[in-house]
């Protein structure tokens, strides 16, 4: 049962976050703005924040850690999708 939860589902999840994350990221450096990035979970769920945006030439280093921040998940989902997640046996 832990081989299926850790490994299986770990690696589904991560599959999914990578390929929204990637389509966010191309989106982003396409169409020159990208959604907020927003950590608080209170505002999260209150305010609808997919309808704020982060343009490139208004406030060009928000959008650059916006985008930093993104592709470190990014590298984190694609570390999670192909190695899996690692339970040390204790």
């Amino acid at each position: 049962m832990q081989f299926f939860l850790y490994e299986i589902v770990a690696r589904i999840v991560a599959i999914y976050l990578f390929v929204d994350c990637w389509r966010t990221i191309r989106n982003g450096l396409i169409e020159r703005k990208i959604a907020y990035f927003n950590d608080d979970l209170i505002d999260w769920l209150l305010i609808d924040w997919s309808n704020w945006s982060i343009h490139r030439d208004a406030a060009p280093v928000r959008y650059w850690i916006t985008i930093g921040l993104r592709i470190i998940f990014l590298v984190g989902c694609l570390g999670v999708a192909i190695f899996g997640w690692w339970q040390p046996n204790t």
